[in-house]
Order: C-alpha cells, then structure tokens, then sequence
C-alpha cells in the first residue's frame, strides 16, 4: 500500500494554531520564528486560519489571537478568546457610560488576576493597571465577592491555605468570623466592596460576580474616588450597571459556548 504523504500546510496551521495558545496571541514574527517560515507565507496561514474563522486579528495590538470556534477542536482551548471577543467589548460599552476604569478578574491561585481592563480608555484612572497585575483575594472586591459565590469547597479551601499565609494582605484569613461576615454581606448585596487609602484620597472597588450556573466565571470591578462619589451615589448609579454588564457577557458566553459545540 502506498503511503499517503502528509500535507504540509494543514500541519504548519495546526502549529500556527499552538503557538497563539501558548502565547495568548502573537504577531506574524513571532509566530514566524517559532514555527521556522518566511514571513509572508505565515502570513498567508494566518489570514487563512482568519479567513476560516479560528483565528483574529486584534486591532488593540495587531496579535493574531483564536476565536471561540477553537473550542470545537479540543478541551483544551484557552480561555484568553472569550474575554477579548465577548468580555471586552461589553466592558468597553460599561466604561464610556460610567467612565470611570473598569475591570475584569478571574481567581489565578490565592490572588485574583486582572483579565483586562479599561484603564487606558478612563481619563478617570488616576494608576493604570493592565491584565496580568494581580490582588489580594481578602483586600480586593473581586476577590471577596468571588470568595462569597464561588463554590464553599473552594472558598474553604482557600481560606485555609490564606490563613497560613505570612503576608500582610492575607492576615485577614486568620479572622474567620469576620472574613465570614464581609462575604455574607457580599452574598446578601450582590456585589462586594473595598478601599484604598491613597496619599490624598480613597479610592473605591466595587465588584459583582458574572455568574455561570453555579460557577463564578469572573467578576467585574469599578474603581472610583471616594471624594467624586458619595457612597450610596456608586451604589444606585454603579451596581446595576455592573450586574447588567455581567449578565449580557454570562448570555453572551453561554451563546458563544452552544454555537462551538
């Protein structure tokens, strides 16, 4: 029998594919040193893997990152594809409508990892983060808000390993009455809260759960100045709108992932 010889462009775009996932998304160099091709013809691979719709080209930073058409290929997608295609766009709306800067987290071991954020977009950003900046689970909103509606297995846990941490973020942990009483009022608000004593100001985190049946996908987070905003201002003009943007990105998402399968 004669061996069927193996078509070499279709494996060049499965590496292609391999290198957007490990790097979260790359420009045409860097996918071009990694899978040893001229430019143009990795070029061409891209624009074809875009074409067929696996693949995008972010116009924030011209990296070609995959869609959430991947996800139909194995269970291994990376998550980085809902947050740019389904989460960012609906943070940007949120953010031209209440202007100050807002932002994405999921949980990243015992901190909470910035997904993205709109810190560059709000004149109002008084210190820009940007996605890979990470918090303190029990001093962040997001992280109390994600603590008080993620599974109690994981928040035990958690807690626990929090508890015999040495740092001075963590010391609340040791508190368990108290750690107790913040995410029962976080469960009973919808939205949890924090603050940050700067050097002439507070500034204000307030964070509500985007919640997949009964998972915590991520949270978003508003950060303003306790000055600008009373309190209970935030709290009418905020919330809902926080917890509006985390329902259309849970229905967006749960389209995204029916459509895949």
């Amino acid at each position: 029998m004669e061996s069927t010889r193996p078509i070499r462009a279709l494996i060049r775009g499965l590496e292609a594919l391999a290198v957007l996932n490990r790097r979260n998304g790359a420009t045409v160099s860097e996918v071009t040193s990694e899978i040893k091709l001229p430019r143009t013809t990795t070029y061409r691979i891209l624009e074809t893997l875009s074409e067929a719709g696996y693949v995008y080209r972010d116009p924030a930073d011209d990296r070609y990152r995959l869609t959430l058409m991947v996800r139909g290929l194995a269970d291994g997608f990376d998550d980085e594809a809902w947050v740019t295609q389904i989460a960012r766009p609906c943070l940007i709306d949120l953010c031209k409508d209440i202007v100050w800067p807002v932002t994405l987290l999921s949980p990243s071991g015992t901190s909470m990892l910035i997904r993205d954020t709109t810190d560059h977009a709000s004149p109002l950003a008084v210190e820009r983060f940007s996605a890979g900046f990470r918090l303190p689970l029990l001093m962040s909103a997001a992280g109390r808000v994600y603590l008080a509606f993620c599974q109690p297995e994981q928040r035990d846990a958690l807690l626990e390993i929090l508890s015999r941490s040495t740092r001075e973020e963590d010391k609340l942990a040791r508190s368990r009455p108290e750690v107790e009483k913040i995410l029962e009022e976080a469960r009973e608000q919808g939205y949890a809260t924090s603050v940050r004593t700067r050097r002439v100001s507070e500034e204000v985190a307030m964070s509500v759960p985007v919640l997949i049946d009964d998972r915590v996908l991520a949270t978003i987070a508003v950060r303003f100045s306790a000055s600008a905003v009373p309190l209970r201002l935030a709290i009418e003009r905020f919330i809902p709108k926080l917890h509006e943007t985390a329902k259309l990105i849970r229905e967006r998402f749960t389209e995204a992932q029916r459509t895949a399968t």
